[in-house]
């Protein structure tokens, strides 16, 4: 190696100097290439200088956390439905009208019941050949025991028909409905409303009694429900009344407690029906009599606000 010219040392040293001194006056954004030229460092190496102003943290010491990356804006929901959502699916033999307010059930199980002027010769032979049917009927274990069928009394051109549950004691020992303590009981709920027996028809769900007086059970109520059909396609009554939770049962096809069917007209085929107590728990519970008079009222108002449009000319029913 050949010795350095004297003073070669320092002039290095100056060199270095003098660009350490270039390198804090331009910043990091300068460079020098192997000619001795500077330029501009690439894009990759260029890290930004804070400003004079703020302190560089210490190492070691907590940074603030840097901005969080800007989310989605969420869609607005412009409705609770979100559009048109489909209508949950009905029960078998049940549907919900949309222009009923809500609580109100719509069976159509079976197509409406045809209403048209009354015949009661016509309506009263239907009925009487029905009748001879329930007699002869063993469809069900209430056959076993009973001493009379019962199946229907009043008028057969009646505006309005009341369906029971099923008869006691007294009505199977008679073959007619509703003639006990309930049956009185609903004779002064008629005269209450200015009716008569006479005006009305009554039947059950069931035709025989129960043991007991018990409730009909469902497959009772499913054995008897051809009679009863039956009966309500002869009549066609403009309204149906139906006294404890079996008769709305069997009527509105739904499980439901009587407390949220009671209040407003349901329909049956094409027939609004009002839902009450039966007479033998207003018996029972008196309190709930006032209930019960005001669901009359509602039958009381319907009835004057809606003539029936099938009376014959005259005057005479249809």
């Amino acid at each position: 190696m050949p010795p350095q010219e004297p003073g070669s040392r320092s002039v290095v040293r100056d060199l270095e100097s003098y660009l350490v001194a270039l390198r804090e006056a331009a910043g990091d954004e300068l460079v020098a290439d192997p000619a001795g030229a500077f330029r501009p460092a690439p894009a990759a190496a260029s890290v930004p200088r804070p400003p004079a102003s703020v302190a560089r943290p210490r190492p070691g010491t907590p940074t603030d956390r840097p901005p969080e990356p800007a989310r989605p804006a969420a869609p607005q929901q412009t409705s609770f439905l979100g559009g048109d959502a489909p209508a949950p699916p009905a029960a078998p033999g049940l549907r919900r009208g949309r222009t009923l307010e809500p609580g109100v059930v719509d069976y159509h199980a079976l197509p409406d019941v045809v209403r048209g002027p009354c015949k009661p010769e016509v309506r009263a032979e239907t009925l009487r050949l029905l009748d001879e049917q329930v007699a002869a009927c063993t469809r069900c274990r209430l056959h076993e025991a009973r001493t009379l069928t019962v199946f229907g009394v009043g008028n057969p051109c009646a505006r309005v028909c009341f369906v029971g549950e099923g008869p006691g004691a007294e009505e199977d020992r008679r073959g007619e409905p509703f003639v006990g303590r309930a049956g009185q009981l609903l004779d002064r709920i008629l005269a209450a409303m200015r009716l008569r027996r006479a005006d009305v028809y009554i039947c059950n769900t069931v035709k025989c009694r129960p043991p007991e007086n018990r409730t009909p059970y469902p497959d009772e109520m499913d054995s008897c429900s051809p009679y009863l059909r039956g009966q309500l396609e002869a009549l066609a009554p403009q309204m149906l009344v139906a006294l404890g939770r079996p008769a709305a049962q069997a009527l509105l096809g739904v499980n439901m407690s009587l407390s949220q069917l009671r209040g407003r007209f349901h329909r049956h085929r094409g027939v609004p029906v009002m839902v009450t107590f039966h007479p033998a728990y207003l018996l029972r519970n008196p309190a709930a009599k006032k209930d019960t008079w005001e669901d009359m009222q509602q039958v009381m108002r319907f009835l004057a606000e809606n003539p029936d449009p099938l009376s014959l000319p005259g005057g005479a029913p249809r």
